[in-house]
């Protein structure tokens, strides 16, 4: 507990800190740290991936350049930026200011859900969704992960593919997940969930399942991103809200709207089992009930 306090406080003021440590860095540091002190609006807004792009070098070098100012990593140095650049309130939720009244909190929360889910819309690749059922319906298992505000959604994706005759199971603890995701096979799917797509559990399960030859879908924001680069299907959501928050509020509706698409076009295209299935499960689960 102590050492984490240490780590947050060490990196306030972050922008002072990357100007006082400027002529000592390196080239590739020094580009690193120009385009965040002088884009730190944009940054908090920006996964690693797409920082690393704009400044010509790794993930690799921005993580090590965010431990040098103090930092876990890149997802520290965004949550220090945005306490310097925002409104706390914004962590709460993106839109909200502190008079809001109830009306308007209830106006702007279901607003921002609702652009979430017709931006997700417009962003999901029909034929990307095409090659997730396909490949799904050929697995002979399907692994699911998720962890933090994902979890939740890993777990209705997994219910929801046990219901309609798939097999699959969940994982929402990193060790599990890593552990999954090594004893994947090429008959394996692993479909993880991430908003970010930087959580290291997920991004090293995913990694696992696809080094083990199993297919690999996420859900993820639009975006480059780390887990990208480990997935053969991405089916995007588009939610607005900014990444610097450590629990993202819209997606997980943009999110269950893309696990919700895909459980039914699973379902039509294995109409008979599916509705056979459904029936014995319904029956099962009609004993649950008074």
């Amino acid at each position: 507990m102590t050492e984490k306090k240490t780590n947050e406080s060490s990196i306030a003021g972050v922008i002072e800190r990357i100007r006082a440590s400027r002529a000592s860095l390196s080239p590739t540091a020094g580009r690193i740290a120009d385009f965040i002190s002088d884009n730190a609006a944009d940054v908090i807004h920006m996964s690693v991936t797409e920082v690393a792009e704009k400044t010509g070098s790794s993930e690799g070098s921005v993580v090590n350049f965010c431990q040098q100012l103090g930092a876990r990593g890149f997802q520290q140095i965004k949550i220090a930026l945005a306490r310097d650049l925002v409104q706390p309130v914004q962590f709460i939720h993106e839109d909200l200011t502190p008079n809001d009244d109830l009306a308007t909190v209830v106006a702007k929360v279901f607003t921002s859900g609702f652009e979430a889910m017709q931006d997700t819309q417009k962003a999901l690749s029909i034929a990307e969704l095409g090659r997730a059922v396909e490949a799904i319906r050929r697995a002979k298992q399907v692994e699911v992960f998720g962890i933090g505000s994902a979890a939740p959604i890993a777990e209705d994706a997994n219910y929801r593919l046990l219901r309609i005759g798939i097999n699959s199971r969940v994982s929402t603890d990193s060790h599990v997940q890593a552990i999954a995701g090594s004893l994947c096979s090429p008959q394996s799917v692993a479909l993880t969930i991430s908003h970010s797509g930087s959580t290291i559990e997920t991004l090293l399960a995913t990694k696992l399942a696809k080094e083990a030859g199993a297919t690999t879908i996420i859900i993820t924001n639009y975006g480059p991103s780390p887990l990208v680069e480990h997935a053969d299907i991405v089916l995007n959501t588009l939610a607005r809200e900014t990444q610097f928050r450590t629990e993202a509020m819209a997606s997980r509706i943009a999110q269950l709207a893309i696990v919700d698409t895909l459980i039914a076009s699973l379902a039509l295209a294995d109409y008979e089992r599916s509705v056979s299935t459904i029936g014995k499960t319904f029956d099962v689960l009609a004993t649950k009930r008074i």
